[in-house]
């Protein structure tokens, strides 16, 4: 998948066009679909991470695994089913980042 591939189905989940999230981080319109044939500023490519709270090595694809939130929790509470899958996606990436080191 291509960054811009993924930045289209980020934009989709949050219901937004690439139009607006060119508008809401300051890039030049139509900047996001020229990069399927030109390399992108690492500067462009962090700010599209910083709106959507992914790394950067997700939107490049180096990673499948992207953190949007981390779940909170309090002592003396159950886990819920959704605190322990984000515990092991997050193990997951930890993981994964090692090997690549």
């Amino acid at each position: 998948m291509t960054i811009v591939e993924r930045i289209k189905n980020l934009a989709k989940d949050k219901k937004i066009s690439l139009a607006e999230l060119e508008r809401k981080t300051k890039l030049s319109n139509g900047t996001i679909r020229r990069w399927d044939e030109k390399t992108p500023g690492v500067d462009k490519v962090q700010k599209v991470a910083d709106y959507f709270n992914v790394s950067v090595d997700y939107l490049l694809g180096r990673s499948d695994f992207h953190i949007e939130t981390i779940a909170a929790h309090h002592d003396g509470e159950e886990w819920t089913k959704e605190e322990l899958e984000e515990i092991e996606r997050f193990k997951d990436f930890v993981r994964l980042k090692r090997e690549k080191k």
